[in-house]
């Protein structure tokens, strides 16, 4: 037998989402899920009548899934105290990567309302009134848009890097399978 062992936040990030795609493939063949409710137990669809398999136990089914629904549960709960547990140095402070996690996404919610004011203060408006040509000026300077983005976005590559560093670094308190 292989010996267990624990898992970096990276790998475990990777078995989580293998969970997810299991318990996905246990619900999907359940004969109470949606998709199936109207094909299952010799009900007429366009391919004619169809029933369950001789190899299929939906009982069995659903005791894998609920197992594997607690595993992925702990496994969880493993990796948002690795994350809670683990600081990393960002503008001269120490934040734990659940705090740097919440910075990077509002970074990158910030790049995209960067994105859209560089777009917009590339081109003034020009509105043609009573013969002649009326230019209403951006409310924002184009070049220090840019620079805002290009800041914004050197700090979030900074912190992902940061991340990721600490996710080949750190230890989730789960045994791997």
């Amino acid at each position: 037998m292989a010996e267990k062992r624990k898992l970096y936040i990276y790998e475990a990030l990777e078995l989580r989402s293998e969970y997810d795609a299991r318990v996905k493939t246990f619900k999907d063949t359940l004969p109470e899920t949606r998709q199936n409710r109207d094909r299952l137990y010799f009900a007429r669809d366009d391919d004619g009548r169809r029933r369950p398999s001789s190899g299929f136990d939906a009982a069995e089914v659903r005791r894998r899934l609920r197992k594997l629904e607690v595993k992925r549960r702990k496994l969880n709960s493993a990796i948002q105290q690795a994350n809670f547990n683990t600081r990393i140095e960002y503008r001269g402070e120490s934040i734990n990567l659940n705090e740097a996690l919440e910075t990077r996404k509002s970074l990158n919610e910030q790049i995209g309302e960067l994105h859209t004011q560089v777009v917009s203060s590339a081109y003034e408006n020009i509105i043609y009134k009573e013969g002649r040509d009326i230019v209403e000026e951006n409310e924002l300077s184009y070049t220090s848009s840019v620079n805002d983005l290009d800041c914004t976005r050197r700090e979030f590559r900074e912190l992902n890097r940061k991340l990721r560093r600490a996710s080949f670094e750190t230890i989730v308190e789960f045994e791997d399978e």
